[in-house]
């Protein structure tokens, strides 16, 4: 090769070293930029619902009047009465109430639907008073607690559960001896702290949300819809998990989630995606279970529940896919060339390599063995200073120890793969045994050397 081949060959990696190590900011740059920004800098009224205590026809013309001024900002709906307008705002069916009639219209509103929602709605209708010579006199219907002044304090609860929620699928990755189902445990487990730590510290410490107990229930709904997918996406994209867990649930899901913006003043994109994204779906839930007497919780019960569903469904699906895999690389009928096992989440978290334990000197805190044994005579007698070497089916050596003064040796690390375990001692014949060694498994693999060589 000669010193340009070589030249370029390093200035192709260098490239691909940073191409891999800046993807993920970069979506991050983009992201932040293309989807906050949009969301955020002008909201607008979209489809606004409102109840008004008139009849068809007077509602007809108010519609007429606010489709001039603000086309496509609201939907009128009229109903039998004021009690029945009211009514609609209190059961969460519309955002504010509209009794036209007299010379002060009042207008009934929700802070607990956002505080930018309420203004805006506020806005228009009294704008509306002004051109018929009348001053709108309003009314707060369903207020906020008073620690949450803006409203908005639910995306902090419900974002402070889905960055727990996958970190902990990220940091978990440096569990060894930790398989599928210890994971999904382990997100059961946390999605119950979790979800705690974040009701009695928007309740009872800062003090943003009213005490009910059911929305720990969707909190922890909200934690599993996040962890679980997110864990059943890794053997599907690999590498690449990090940008396609991020895009979902925080640059798609914060915007569109209602949460510091309604979702009626966000642009119609992002408004697609709040009936059907875990955030959007959790925020509606403890809005209702907290303001609005438990009204409209059938939609974000069921999209939490399928997110869930999803999740489980992905990891059945990655371990059907993971055996099939193994299945074939022991039966050596497909396989051309080594496949590492399953990436880690995060492209700065990885997995850690095999390596030799000390046998009988775990300590709490310390990596589980994952294959152990011993190594003896024909009689049984130890043999320490054994040469063990872990090996997978094409050769590559995975880890090599020896055998301690009991004859026995211990390794850790192995990440579901099938392998050869290969006992070696000058003067006597090799002992071999292959094995599959998956984290959730730890094996015990004895090994007996035979007897020397006259």
């Amino acid at each position: 090769m000669t010193q340009g081949q070589i030249d370029r060959k390093r200035v192709g990696e260098a490239v691909r070293t940073l191409a891999m190590g800046l993807w993920l900011p970069a979506l991050f740059l983009v992201g932040l930029l293309f989807s906050y920004l949009p969301a955020f800098h002008h909201p607008a009224p979209h489809h606004v619902s409102i109840a008004v205590a008139a009849s068809p026809a007077t509602t007809a013309r108010l519609q007429q009047e606010l489709d001039v001024a603000a086309p496509g900002g609201f939907t009128l709906r009229p109903t039998a009465g004021a009690a029945k307008a009211r009514a609609a705002v209190l059961d969460h069916s519309a955002v504010a109430a509209y009794l036209p009639g007299g010379h002060h219209p009042r207008l009934y509103g929700a802070k607990a639907d956002g505080a930018a929602l309420e203004t805006a709605v506020r806005q228009t209708f009294a704008a509306v008073a002004e051109r018929t010579g009348h001053t709108l006199a309003f009314r707060e219907l369903v207020p906020t607690v008073p620690g949450d002044a803006s409203g908005s304090s639910l995306l902090y609860v419900v974002l402070a559960c889905v960055v727990a929620a996958y970190f902990m699928v990220i940091t978990m990755q440096r569990a060894v001896g930790f398989g599928r189902w210890a994971h999904v445990a382990t997100s059961i487990g946390w999605g119950v702290v979790v979800a705690a730590v974040a009701y009695l510290a928007a309740v009872y410490v800062v003090q943003v949300i009213p005490p009910n107990p059911l929305d720990l229930l969707y909190l922890f709904l909200l934690t599993q819809a996040v962890s679980l997918t997110a864990y059943g996406l890794v053997p599907f994209f690999g590498g690449f998990f990090p940008g396609i867990a991020i895009t979902l649930f925080v640059l798609l899901g914060v915007p569109s989630s209602g949460g510091a913006v309604a979702a009626q003043l966000v642009p119609g994109f992002f408004g697609f995606w709040h009936p059907i994204l875990p955030m959007g779906n959790a925020v509606d839930a403890l809005r209702s279970v907290s303001y609005f007497g438990n009204s409209q919780l059938l939609r974000p019960t069921v999209v939490l529940c399928a997110w869930t569903a999803v999740g489980v469904t992905l990891i059945l699906l990655g371990y059907l896919r993971h055996q099939r895999r193994l299945a074939r690389e022991a039966a050596g009928q497909t396989m051309t060339e080594y496949v590492p096992g399953p990436p880690a989440e995060d492209p700065t978290v990885m997995l850690p390599e095999p390596v030799a334990l000390a046998p009988h000197q775990h300590h709490f805190g310390d990596e589980e063995p994952m294959l152990t044994g011993r190594v003896t005579d024909p009689s049984g007698q130890p043999l320490p200073g054994t040469t063990v070497t872990v090996i997978d089916t094409h050769g590559h050596q995975l880890v090599r120890t020896r055998t301690d003064r009991n004859g026995e040796y211990a390794a850790t690390g192995f990440n579901d793969v099938v392998a050869m375990v290969i006992a070696i001692m000058p003067g006597r014949p090799a002992a071999v045994a292959q094995l599959l060694l998956d984290p959730a498994t730890p094996v015990n693999q004895d090994l007996v050397l035979g007897a020397p060589a006259s």
